[in-house]
């Protein structure tokens, strides 16, 4: 089943970033998703498999 994801949408992750921060907002939908860290603002694409098996939980949802 294809997970509903929306622009804005904030979501936490298995497995942290270097920088330490969890939770990633959704900037950029398509084939590839776009997240930003939230703690250190860094931009990073994701494959649509990659980011959907990544995803621990919502925190908050976008628009």
């Amino acid at each position: 089943m294809v997970m509903e994801i929306r622009l804005g949408d904030v979501v936490r992750l298995k497995k942290k970033h270097p920088c330490g921060g969890y939770e990633w907002q959704v900037t950029r939908l398509g084939a590839d998703i776009g997240i930003k860290c939230l703690q250190c603002q860094r931009r990073v694409l994701l494959g649509r498999s990659i980011f959907e098996r990544r995803v621990k939980a919502f925190v908050s949802r976008g628009e």
